[in-house]
């Protein structure tokens, strides 16, 4: 691969959009997630913490751990690792799960998105061995790029000893953790049509046909509710990582320890109310809004769009005006050819004095390559002659 010579059409702007960077300390004298031994609040958009509670405190996250294999998952169908509509054969490994599972056989051949659902739906501890194994060979191979990715992801207090989140000494996360986990899981839009499915059925039609029912029974009884990831061992109680969108605004609630089900269930419940009550979101930038154009002097094109991933969102108070921000962009230094649709080129910031208030990446609108001889004799010559 070669470099590229880039020069930036880039715009700073400076708007009047008055925000409080962080709404947490304020939000812990309300009572929330009583019953609970951590929880954590978090816009998905800007990553605000609304509410936290002993979130760096390291807790066994029982079947919450599948929010990282789930990542995985999507991230080896995003990159044809993997596809919906293969078939992997099921090992007697993967068969011998116990706890929560979809009760496959050794031997059995079953459809990679039939698995998905095993796992978003029915937190199959079968079905998430099945598909770690289809994906790194191993599911101790596959536990080390869960450990690499928390790694990547910055996550200082997770460790992981398997896919499932059976009990496993060292095995453990932190509300804060999990909620960085949902944030990027979230980033494949299509993960809540799973997680959002209350009931379905594998092998339909079949004599060993499964009726798969969703572990997170907020999916069916909290409006906007779409996922994610139940948890319960004896040791770490019941959790829930859960994830609500209403009036463009999604939200992330993590509640780790609770002593029942329907305890952890009203915390998370309440934790949302709070959020949705008190709090909007303002957009500033739709996904995909054009935020510069890169000049390429080698590639087949001679420009190129620089768009954003995700809508780029600011978090406020109902009713609060902004103002006073400034949005910037910064570009990856060593941008090489080809660039593939989609990929990251930079990020943009929205800041308020020095401080951050959201970041959002900045990626390629289209794919370009190197270019030809001829692409850049022609291009050459028309430059000249428009001098």
């Amino acid at each position: 691969m070669k470099k590229i010579a880039i020069y930036f059409t880039v715009f700073m702007l400076v708007s009047t959009i008055s925000l409080p960077v962080t709404y947490g300390q304020e939000s812990n004298q309300i009572e929330l997630a009583e019953g609970a031994k951590s929880a954590v609040l978090m816009e998905n958009s800007s990553g605000t913490i609304l509410f936290d509670k002993n979130a760096h405190e390291q807790l066994p996250p029982a079947s919450m751990t599948k929010i990282m294999t789930l990542l995985l998952i999507m991230e080896a169908l995003d990159n044809n690792i993997i596809k919906l509509d293969e078939t992997v054969r099921v090992s007697e490994r993967a068969a011998s799960m116990g706890g929560s599972q979809i009760f496959l056989e050794a031997g059995e051949e079953m459809k990679v998105e039939d698995l998905l659902k095993g796992v978003a739906v029915a937190s199959g501890n079968d079905a998430s061995v099945a598909l770690a194994e289809r994906i790194a060979g191993s599911e101790e191979a596959f536990v080390k790029k869960m450990n690499e990715k928390a790694k990547k992801l910055g996550l200082k207090n997770t460790n992981f000893k398997n896919t499932t989140g059976l009990p496993e000494e060292d095995h453990y996360s932190t509300a804060h953790d999990m909620a960085v986990m949902a944030k990027k899981l979230l980033q494949y839009e299509n993960i809540t049509n799973y997680t959002s499915v209350y009931e379905d059925y594998l092998r339909k039609g079949q004599k060993n046909e499964f009726w798969l029912v969703n572990t997170n029974k907020l999916v069916k009884h909290y409006k906007g509710v779409d996922g994610l990831k139940t948890g319960y061992t004896n040791e770490a109680k019941y959790c829930l990582t859960a994830t609500a969108e209403k009036n463009g605004m999604r939200m992330i609630a993590v509640v780790m320890g609770a002593k029942t089900p329907k305890e952890r269930n009203a915390n998370v419940a309440k934790m949302l109310d709070f959020a949705y009550s008190q709090f909007e979101t303002e957009q500033l930038y739709d996904k995909g809004h054009k935020m510069s154009t890169l000049q390429l002097a080698r590639a087949d094109q001679p420009e190129l769009n620089v768009v954003t991933k995700t809508p780029v969102t600011l978090l406020k108070r109902k009713g609060q005006k902004l103002d006073n921000l400034a949005t910037s962009m910064e570009y990856d230094k060593n941008i090489q050819l080809p660039i593939e649709e989609g990929s990251q080129l930079g990020t943009v910031k929205v800041k308020q004095g020095a401080k951050v208030l959201t970041e959002v990446p900045l990626v390629a609108e289209k794919s370009v390559k190197q270019g030809n001889v001829w692409q850049l004799f022609k291009r050459t010559l028309g430059n000249m002659a428009h001098r």
